[in-house]
């Protein structure tokens, strides 16, 4: 096993995992990954959810990662409450009672440097020292599923944390959708279940496919910039209205699927974040220079087929 690269047969879903009912119906769902411990990106997301009292939220892993002090951990936990939370690998590794090899769960694929995997373990480490102060949280952490089914519009919305085969799989990673084959195969995975939409994470890298009778999108990161020059997070809007800030969208069988900035006070942020990660940490070498600038990528870089930018991404956010 090697630690961030590899992962746990635990980490499988099983063939069965997206069959069956819908867990719950709603007409508007918003879709959170990588929050990433920022508490401002969430104050930013629930000012869109007081907007639309109807909405639901799903929360599918990695809620945790730069809340290194246990008082914003816990003050988290206290907030998302409410809401539907699924695992990622961040959440199923910190309650592993015995070390597994598997170090962060991230699984990254081998472009991916030594350094950055190795930084990812040391951030992992540190974290599960501030869990282990929380022990009255261990369990409801633990009974999190990795996979959840949402009814909309009569429509069936498909989530988990990595892909349709691993809770930290890779396949809808930006750079395996581009694959023609890969394309086919999730749409006939997809239509075999009766599945209209897949939401995942995991990647840090936003990606949307649509083909016209299905769709895949990934939000990226929620707590983290994803797109150049700019600060803010990503989440996932599904409902059967559009939302007037998309940044961008698909439309499929009655559906829109965008995607919605969290612009959260970033100044904020940073101040939490520098102060419980200090130069030279790990996790000020792996992510400072992101949150800062952002990424190289544009919107229209995450556009696989069959999203359109809408007309306020082009409203430039420059950098202060």
């Amino acid at each position: 096993m090697r630690p961030g690269r590899d992962c746990p047969l635990d980490y499988r879903l099983p063939p069965t995992a997206f069959d069956g009912p819908a867990q719950f119906g709603c007409k508007t769902l918003y879709v959170v990954g990588g929050l990433y411990g920022n508490t401002y990106a969430l104050d930013a997301l629930e000012m869109l959810l007081a907007d639309e009292p109807e909405a639901r939220a799903v929360f599918n892993g990695d809620l945790h990662w730069f809340d290194r002090d246990p008082e914003i951990f816990r003050g988290l936990e206290d907030r998302v409450a409410p809401h539907v939370l699924l695992r990622g690998n961040v959440e199923t590794e910190l309650v592993r009672v015995e070390d597994s090899g598997t170090g962060c769960g991230c699984a990254y694929p081998e472009e991916v440097t030594e350094l950055t995997v190795a930084w990812s373990n040391s951030i992992h480490e540190l974290l599960c020292e501030t869990f282990a102060t929380l022990p009255l949280l261990r369990a409801s952490v633990a009974l999190r599923p990795a996979h959840a089914l949402v009814e909309i519009a009569g429509r069936t919305v498909a989530i988990s944390h990595g892909d349709e085969r691993s809770l930290a799989g890779w396949q809808c990673s930006r750079e395996a959708l581009r694959s023609v084959d890969r394309q086919k195969e999730l749409a006939d995975w997809m239509a075999k279940r009766k599945i209209d939409v897949f939401a995942t994470s995991h990647t840090c890298s936003p990606a949307a496919l649509s083909w016209g009778s299905g769709a895949v999108i990934n939000n990226g990161a929620a707590g983290i910039p994803n797109f150049s020059a700019e600060r803010k997070g990503l989440v996932t809007r599904i409902a059967s209205s559009p939302h007037p800030q998309a940044l961008y969208r698909a439309q499929i069988l009655g559906l829109y699927v965008e995607a919605i900035s969290l612009d959260y006070e970033h100044v904020a942020f940073l101040q939490d974040f520098d102060r419980q990660w200090p130069s030279q940490s790990p996790a000020a070498l792996s992510y400072r220079d992101r949150l800062l600038n952002g990424t190289d990528d544009l919107p229209s870089s995450a556009l696989l087929g069959g999203f359109q930018e809408c007309s306020v991404s082009t409203q430039k956010d420059p950098l202060s």
